[in-house]
């Protein structure tokens, strides 16, 4: 990833944080069931292709060996993930909220577990920030992979990154390869795509499994 790449998710995230998602969230969805024991909501990376990406994949299929005979259900955030940081996330932030609330009304028992990872996990960070209290009960975890936070993020035009809502901090998991320049001080940005190779996704749905 190049760094005015780099530059342009930060500042996005910036900007984002900015703006009330509740208006946001689309709750008109038709439920589909059956309902599964676990449901794993993941927002992808920017440019990957729809679905839940590399990282997704390697958290679910990880986080499936570990949960015996329970059902898991897997909900690919339906946003553009585009460079068009801004309206992309806000869009990805809307989906992903009106599925968990859909999910909370129609199958109350599901335990669900959300994920992200790059600009699909500030998409998660906005997500948690504008879900309902109530919904808080329902999500077992929270995964995030290369989630922005850095000081140089902060930097940019002068405002905060969006963050995991406090409701929703005990039970995050919050990764970042060393040197990742989206996760933190450093500047390698090859980082940014290790998560899986880093073992990071099995860590992370270790934790996942523990608290379902």
């Amino acid at each position: 990833m190049r760094a005015r790449t780099v530059a342009r998710i930060l500042c996005a995230a910036v900007v984002i944080t900015w703006t009330p998602l509740s208006a946001f969230i689309d709750t008109r969805y038709a439920f589909a069931g059956p309902c599964s024991d676990v449901e794993v909501v993941f927002a992808r990376g920017t440019n990957e292709p729809p679905g839940v990406g590399g990282v997704g994949q390697a958290f679910v299929d990880s986080l499936r060996s570990r949960v015996g005979g329970r059902s898991v259900g897997v909900y690919a955030v339906n946003y553009p993930a585009t460079d068009d940081f801004v309206r992309s996330s806000l869009a990805g932030a809307g989906d992903a909220g009106g599925h968990v609330q859909s999910t909370v009304a129609n199958c109350p028992n599901t335990r669900i577990v959300l994920g992200g990872y790059s600009q699909g996990a500030g998409v998660i960070d906005m997500t948690t920030d504008n879900l309902p209290p109530q919904a808080a009960s329902h999500v077992a975890a929270v995964a995030v992979f290369g989630n922005p936070e850095s000081n140089f993020a902060r930097t940019l035009g002068g405002g905060r990154l969006p963050t995991i809502s406090p409701l929703y901090r005990p039970k995050t998991i919050d990764l970042c390869v060393p040197n990742d320049p989206i996760c933190s001080e450093g500047r390698n940005p090859t980082a940014h795509v290790l998560y899986v190779q880093s073992g990071m996704t099995n860590q992370a749905a270790a934790f996942a499994a523990d608290r379902l």
